[in-house]
């Protein structure tokens, strides 16, 4: 065993040893480089031999061996100063990262709140009113409080709808106006009787999107008139326009029409419903606004309205409110389930900031987005009266339109070959959904008085190039240049000003 102990110090000295020589061999080295009284005697010692040309080198030995000592004190000085930065960093992405998991928790709990507001809408799956400790408003209090009365409707809203339009004679409407005066008629009732002042190109676009699309995307900075917009159109048309504000918790469809208590077994209507409703009875334009519409997730609660409203038959325009019907239900629910009306569109505005959820591709692609980032410029305009509109003149029109502008086969091969260049330089592809609304837009656009070519570029600008965003914009940065040449080549240097400007907007991002 004492061999062993001896064997067992003498290795370990060993290592100990020659670990503690190089650590004292650093340190003695580093501080030997700095050592002045050591250079100090070796320059004294030879200092008395030097003739004049080695007086001369021996003072620039000095200074470059004082060069770099201070160059080596300087990197030594950044590496403490770079570490220092990454440890500060290091500590403020952690103390985000607690921040961030208090945020989330906090989302967890108003998540599980809102869960409790909406199992109490649903009281079928087995909550009671007065089960839950969610505070109504009295009036909502009282209406789940009061069960539903042998032969009362359990659709209240829509049931009055009934009652009041017994007696309703249709209105006298302008069969004889155009598209393109319909424009210059809203433009100048917005400015003389509203005080708001568009563009005639805005005035257009949102005219022209009715032709394409039932759902219209106003998007842009605060301010611009986004809502203002669509609520002068209904005052226009004399049809006050239904504005629904989204709200941050909309998360399913409840939000849109309204819910069934099964403890009440009433259906609490929503404003929105009662309009869409409202709009079966008449030949008027509805419009519906969605403000603030990405203030939630759109697929949540706008999800079976997107795959409806494509449907290709209207007879497929059916939503499933109640499992079931009822005699005394309202006229135009049959057996539990309301079609949509054909006279409605709805309009969601906008504001793409940090308060907001990104629109997906999904709901862009069903969509028309028109941009409105300027304010009005005044303008003087004659007073002018407003229009009774039927919304089948207004389809008529849009027949008639697609029928006699239809988009040039020129055109259409041009935009063929920008299909073909897009998928082979950015690896993206127009669709056949695009494509028919492109033809669907164009038309109508044209006989609003705008112009063919400015028609498909706003529709490629706003509805294809849009889609680069999410490319990564560093790669592709040289292959936007080339595709700015390739419009120039394919439609003429003087056209596709939108597009051109929306690509080198992208380009400077980077």
């Amino acid at each position: 065993m004492d061999v062993f102990l001896k064997f067992f110090v003498d290795f370990l000295a060993t290592f100990f040893g020659s670990l503690w020589s190089a650590i004292s061999g650093l340190f003695s080295g580093f501080f030997g480089m700095f050592n002045v009284a050591k250079y100090a005697r070796v320059f004294k010692q030879y200092c008395g031999d030097f003739g004049g040309l080695a007086w001369i080198l021996a003072i620039l030995t000095v200074i470059l061996v004082i060069a770099a000592l201070c160059l080596l004190v300087f990197v030594i000085y950044l590496a403490i100063r770079k570490y220092i930065r990454v440890r500060t960093t290091l500590v403020s992405q952690e103390e985000l990262l607690n921040e961030v998991g208090k945020l989330n928790r906090e989302v967890v709990k108003l998540s599980n709140e809102k869960d409790k507001i909406l199992a109490m809408k649903v009281s079928h799956l087995g909550l009671k009113p007065e089960e839950s400790d969610v505070i109504e408003p009295e009036e909502s209090q009282e209406e789940n409080k009061t069960p539903l009365a042998e032969g009362e409707s359990r659709f209240y809203k829509c049931t009055l709808i009934d009652e009041q339009m017994q007696d309703y004679i249709p209105k006298t409407y302008n069969y004889d106006i155009s598209l393109s005066e319909i424009c210059d008629m809203f433009r100048n009732f917005a400015c003389s009787r509203m005080g708001l002042f568009y563009e005639i190109k805005i005035i257009r676009l949102f005219v022209a999107a009715f032709a394409s699309t039932r759902l219209i995307i106003l998007q842009g900075i605060s301010g611009t008139g986004k809502t203002s917009l669509p609520y002068a159109f209904g005052k226009f048309i004399q049809n006050d326009t239904n504005i629904a504000s989204v709200q941050p918790s909309w998360r399913d469809r409840t939000e849109l029409y309204g819910y069934f208590n099964e403890f009440t077994k009433r259906f609490n209507e929503t404003e929105t419903l009662k309009r869409m409703y409202e709009a079966t009875y008449t030949e008027d334009v509805f419009l519906t606004i969605l403000d603030e519409m990405n203030i939630a997730r759109i697929e949540y609660y706008f999800a079976e309205m997107l795959s409806i409203l494509e449907m290709p038959s209207r007879s497929e325009w059916v939503i499933d409110l109640v499992p079931s019907g009822w005699p005394n239900d309202p006229k135009h629910i049959e057996n539990g389930r309301f079609r949509l009306p054909e006279n409605m569109w709805y309009v969601g505005t906008a504001n793409n900031d940090d308060s907001t959820f990104a629109i997906s591709d999904k709901v862009y692609d069903r969509a028309l987005p028109i941009n409105i980032d300027t304010k009005g410029v005044y303008f003087e305009a004659p007073y002018t009266e407003n229009l009774n509109l039927s919304y089948k003149h207004l389809e008529r029109l849009f027949d008639e339109a697609k029928a006699k502008y239809k988009v040039s086969e020129e055109n259409l091969k041009k935009i063929e070959v920008l299909d073909d260049y897009v998928i082979e330089h950015f690896r993206l592809a127009f669709g056949n959904r695009i494509v028919k609304q492109l033809r669907d837009f164009v038309p109508v656009y044209v006989a609003c008085g705008g112009t063919e070519i400015d028609g498909i570029d706003y529709v490629l600008a706003n509805k294809i190039l849009r889609k680069f965003e999410s490319l990564n914009l560093a790669f592709i940065r040289d292959e936007i240049e080339g595709l700015i040449s390739y419009l120039s080549e394919l439609f003429g240097k003087e056209n596709m000003g939108e597009s051109k400007a929306y690509l080198s907007r992208l380009q400077k991002l980077f």
